[in-house]
Formats: structure tokens, sequence, C-alpha cells
């Protein structure tokens, strides 16, 4: 299979002392579904920002689609995480005074996409997660389920390789929560390779694979059984 992320023995320090991720290797390959558990603390977090781009390690070395993370220059580095990396985050970053169509073509403004293509393809992402109705609609005109599935448009509208979300449901009742999974799974199945970041035990259970994170390091990781 085709290997869509790998982190070989990668560690993040910061100035004051503080490991937030400790030695991590891991690989994840295309098509792959997989939930990273830890409970607040664990790294869960600095190992999105490092997988996405968004963040560079103290030490060892990151690929993503092939890429050698750290042998990228800047622009080349930003036109991979534009091009190959969508990301779903709990606080859905939607730019207030902005209608649900121009969130979701902002997720295309360094493509070299026109504006009118940038329209034309966020529209389609949002009739895709259930949006059709709600275009014009600005964030808080819209339910926290709605918010988010701008958010997985806006995630999808470049057809990523990866999508990494963080936390997708933590905002959310239960209900509208498993209706976000059901999505990220249809999306996954479709296609995209899916990093579900998250403190929910359960919701790391109904994924085929977890990988455990705690205080920094990979503590389990394993298909999860049927």
């Amino acid at each position: 299979m085709n290997e869509v992320l790998a982190l070989d023995a990668v560690s993040k320090r910061y100035p004051d002392g503080v490991v937030a991720l400790d030695d991590v290797s891991v690989s994840v390959t295309a098509g792959e579904l997989v939930a990273v558990v830890g409970p607040s603390g664990s790294g869960k977090s600095t190992m999105l920002n490092l997988a996405g781009t968004l963040d560079r390690p103290s030490s060892g070395r990151i690929m993503v689609d092939g890429h050698d993370v750290a042998a990228l220059p800047d622009r080349q580095l930003s036109a991979l995480r534009a091009g190959y990396i969508g990301f779903v985050f709990q606080q859905f970053h939607l730019a207030p005074g902005c209608g649900a169509l121009d969130n979701v073509a902002d997720g295309l403004l360094y493509t070299g996409a026109g504006l009118r293509e940038r329209r034309d393809r966020a529209a389609d992402a949002l009739r895709r997660v259930g949006l059709a109705r709600r275009l014009r609609h600005r964030p808080h005109e819209l339910s926290g389920g709605e918010r988010q599935r701008v958010a997985i448009a806006r995630a999808i509208v470049g057809d990523p390789g990866l999508v990494l979300a963080d936390e997708p449901t933590g905002n959310l009742d239960s209900a509208t929560g498993d209706g976000i999974m059901n999505m990220l799974r249809d999306l996954n199945a479709a296609g995209t390779t899916v990093l579900v970041i998250t403190h929910d035990q359960d919701l790391a259970r109904g994924l085929p694979r977890r990988i455990v994170l705690r205080d920094g390091r990979i503590v389990a990781d394993a298909a999860v059984a049927s």
C-alpha cells in the first residue's frame, strides 16, 4: 500500500523544556481510517500539527505523500499542504462575516483557481455534506453540526489525499457527533485517508485502527477488533 504519512523518530521540544512529542514513529497508508487517542496533554494536537506541516519537529523525519517535509522550501511546503491535506478543527475556524460558500471557497485560495471556479467547487463540496440550501448562510445562522459540515466541506473541497480531523465532535451533542463521524467514514470509504484526533475512547474504538498517545509517546498502535 502507498504510504501517505510517516513519522520517523519524531520529537518536539520547546525552549521551556517541555517535550510534547518524544521519539514517535508511525506510518499511515492510503485509505486508512485511524484514531489518534489520548488524554489532554498527551501530544495529540502536536502530532496533528507536525503531520499537517503546520509545525516542524525538533528532531526526526516526517514524510507526507512521499515528500521529506524538511527538504521542502516554504513555497513548496505550502503547496503540499494546500493541495494534499485537509484540516477539520474542533472550533470550526470559519470566518464570521462570510457565508458558507466563501468559507469553503477560501480552502482553494492557494491553488491558483479563479473565484468562479473556487465557488463552483465549494458549492459542490457543500452539496456533498448536505448543505446545498445553506450556501449563503453565515456561521452564526448555522447550528453547530452545520458549521462542522461547512468545515468538512472546506477540508475536502481540494480533494485532498489526507484529512486530519482534530476533535471533530468535541463541541457537538452525541447525535450530531455521530452524524459527523458517519460523514468522515463515508469520505474514507470514497478513498480519502482520514486521521481523527480525539480524547473520546468510545469514538476511537469505533474506528479500524487506534494509536494511543500518553506523555508524548505511542503506547499502543493496533487494529480495533470488530
